[in-house]
């Protein structure tokens, strides 16, 4: 426990909470771990193609907890999950609608659904839904005098309160409000199970916020126990509460700004959280009442504010707290940060919830562009809530749904891509956080080690539990990072600039390895048809502080081969005047027969370079790919590659593949016969991928054994960008097939 204080800087210990403990004494009790993750896609019916976008939104539940309903607007319908077993969700219909569903919630055993049908931004249009969940049919359909989006149902269940949000048409004007017919909030009286029509009462909020008091854009609506809502005029930075049962507003006030300190301010391609803004209007979107006098808002923004934070506030208009700049800090700690959004929001807090587990009321905040889910503890009226963890949502978390009952977090997330459109679940329970799997210390400065984008490691030649990675061209500025896995998380604790006559130097540094004298060698990737300029693919020695000292090309014999899948690993055998660089080209290039990729040979004192061919296994997956993308040795002439897919999901191709050079001499560059090493299995890797519970994600990258015989491997987010930014760090003991 010492040590564990003496490498943690107290700074450390409010982000950290309970998730940095080292293994032997991490704190077990109150956690929420992923269990399953549902795609979306897995619900669209026969008839409807699968490869079509589809998301999911909000998310609600039945009565009995057993039941999921999210709405997916791209399918234009209402997508149903079992989750009799949580961990083992299991698609339970589909109920099309007549346009764009938003909003969902279920009452007595029927789905209520708030669609868009408006086919231009002036004339919106929409109605409410009721699904009889028995049926699965659409049995009742109430017209809407505009665009529906948020919805919510007060205790009783006796009305429905509608968000008629008749939102902007960002294209028009560069987004500039007023853009009328304005939106209100209409509310509906429930009777026998469905909305009554003939008593929609809209409530005016024209006149209310400083802004665009003619076009108020109400955003989300939440109601309390005593039917008060809460709804959020995001563009007008404003908040209203209205007695939903007398039909009137009580109150509104703005949601104000704040002054933020140690962001982000700049899209440059460096994570550099040193920068301060004062007067950011906070242009809250999703609320969620804390109890009966004080709710949390999410501070996305959409117009031109956004304040990267929650807050609390009372009924009122006083804000008890704000989480400023932190909520970016921790997406920085856990290598979530979207540093293309600094410019912008940041991590754009887009999604709140509130639920009481046990004793314990929870504060939920879904951050969009981080995809990150943090978990707070309320302490009560005036007082700071206390951070407890973070959890890996799927891509653009949109809505979040606790279940206390079930001791249940459902997250449904939007953004539809390589990796599909998801619904998270988890579960409340006592063993330890199992995410981050790694984390970063605090700089000097205070902010954390900005990282991302972990595209090769090296293990340390002497410290057992020490690794070097590299990161990629996800960032401008490429950095060596020091990886201490003898904690859990594994904790990075210090970056190297790598730097180039003294300034820092941008590589699409692709592989690191350690060499006997403590200095580096990195393979950056090369890309001849790159738009403004072809990349070259170098072998770059680069000293221990981070200097380059040489960079080395390619033979022209080798080079006119090339292709933009190049350099993507680099190790060593031997040291002095025996050292020997190994290089793995990721695919096959112009030279190479069908199926096979190179393995490079290099002699740094003789400079000659060799040529082996290493054969893939192939993909039946359209549009997919297999290559390699890591090369470590593990003995003198015996290596380890990642042989992987471009594939997410269940079925991909994830392994470690072993070969030896015993008996083989490299062809020279010119020669025609290229001699094929044989490869065989040390481990599939999908397995290990499945165990966090979410996706399994498709770069695998970085392989490592360390000085102890420990083998890691460590997953490439992309930098955050169309991803989910989940790292996946992951131990796989001593490798006992190894040679």
């Amino acid at each position: 426990m010492q040590r564990f204080k003496t490498l943690i800087p107290a700074a450390l210990a409010f982000a950290c909470a309970q998730a940095c403990l080292p293994v032997h004494a991490q704190a077990v009790g109150g956690n929420f771990n992923r269990v399953a993750t549902f795609e979306a896609f897995r619900n669209v019916p026969a008839g409807r193609t699968v490869s079509k976008k589809s998301v999911a939104e909000i998310v609600t539940a039945s009565e009995d907890g057993r039941l999921l309903a999210y709405t997916d607007g791209e399918q234009q319908g209402i997508g149903l999950i079992d989750i009799s077993n949580p961990a083992s969700p299991q698609a339970a219909g589909f109920i099309p609608v007549e346009g764009e569903a938003t909003s969902v919630v279920i009452l007595r055993g029927k789905i209520l659904a708030a669609v868009d049908a408006s086919k231009q931004f002036f004339q919106p249009e929409g109605h409410l839904v009721t699904i009889d969940i028995a049926t699965r049919k659409v049995i009742d359909k109430c017209n809407l005098q505009g665009q529906p989006d948020s919805v919510a149902l007060d205790k009783t269940g006796s009305h429905i309160v509608v968000v008629m949000e008749n939102q902007r048409d960002e294209a028009l004007n560069k987004g500039a409000i007023p853009q009328l017919p304005a939106g209100n909030v209409t509310i509906l009286p429930i009777k026998n199970g469905v909305p009554d029509c003939t008593g929609a009462y809209p409530i005016d909020l024209t006149g209310l916020a400083e802004i665009a008091p003619t076009d108020p854009e109400p955003e989300f609506v939440k109601v309390n126990s005593k039917g008060m809502a809460v709804v959020s005029l995001q563009e007008n930075n404003h908040l209203v509460l209205i007695d939903v049962a007398k039909r009137h507003v009580v109150r509104h006030f703005s949601a104000g700004s704040v002054n933020l300190k140690e962001v982000d301010l700049k899209r440059d391609g460096i994570i550099k959280p040193s920068e301060s803004i004062t007067g950011v209007l906070r242009e809250p979107d999703a609320v969620a009442w804390l109890d009966d006098q004080r709710f949390v808002t999410a501070n996305e923004g959409d117009y031109k504010g956004g304040s990267r934070s929650f807050s609390i506030m009372n009924i009122d208009g006083k804000v008890e707290f704000d989480s400023g700049a932190m909520l970016d800090h921790e997406a920085i700690r856990l290598g979530h940060y979207p540093e293309r959004r600094s410019s912008a929001k940041g991590n754009e807090p887009e999604s709140a919830e509130v639920g009481v587990f046990g004793k314990d009321r929870l504060i939920f905040i879904g951050s969009e562009r981080s995809s990150l889910i943090s978990v707070w503890l309320d302490q009560g009226p005036g007082k700071a809530p206390k951070y407890l963890q973070a959890l890996p949502a799927g891509a653009g978390p949109e809505g979040l749904l606790a279940m206390p009952q079930r001791k249940l977090l459902v997250v449904a997330s939007e953004t539809d891509g390589a990796a599909r459109a998801s619904v998270s679940i988890y579960q409340r329970g006592d063993t330890p956080a199992a995410y981050p799997t790694l984390m970063s210390n605090d700089t000097p400065a205070g902010p954390p080690i900005a990282w991302g984008a972990i595209s090769g490691t090296s293990a340390d030649i002497q410290q057992p539990g020490r690794l070097w990675a590299v990161t990629d061209s996800a960032y401008s500025t490429t950095r060596i990072l020091q990886i201490d896995a003898n904690f859990k998380p594994a904790l990075i604790t210090n970056e190297i600039t790598v730097t180039k006559g003294g300034k820092p130097a941008n590589f699409d540094a692709e592989g690191i390895a350690q060499r006997a004298d403590g200095s580096f060698w990195i393979a950056s990737e090369g890309d001849p048809a790159k738009k403004g300029g072809a990349l070259k693919d170098l072998l770059l020695h680069v000293t221990a502080k981070g200097e380059v000292q040489e960079e080395i090309e390619l033979p022209a014999a080798l080079a006119s081969h090339a292709v933009r899948f190049g350099f993507e690993g680099v190790t060593r055998t031997g040291s002095g005047a025996d050292e020997v660089v190994w290089i793995a080209v990721q695919r096959e290039w112009k030279d190479d027969p069908q199926g096979f990729t190179k393995i490079l040979r290099y002699h740094p004192a003789t400079k000659a370079w060799g040529v082996l061919h290493y054969p893939l296994d192939k993909t039946t997956a359209e549009g997919g790919w297999v290559g390699l993308s890591e090369i470590s040795a593990v003995g003198p002439n015996e290596f380890v590659v990642i042989e992987r897919d471009n594939q997410f999901g269940d079925k991909s191709l994830k392994t470690l593949r072993a070969f030896s050079v015993a008996g083989l001499v490299p062809a020279a560059v010119s020669d025609s016969k290229v001699p094929v090493v044989s490869k065989r299995l040390v481990r599939d890797l999908v397995p290990e991928l499945q165990k966090p519970n979410g996706i399994v994600l498709d770069k695998v990258e970085s392989f490592a054994v360390d000085a102890a015989g420990n083998a890691f491997a460590i997953t490439d987010n992309d930098g955050v960008d169309g991803t989910n930014g989940e790292t996946q760090f992951l131990r796989l003991g001593r490798l006992p097939n190894l040679r």
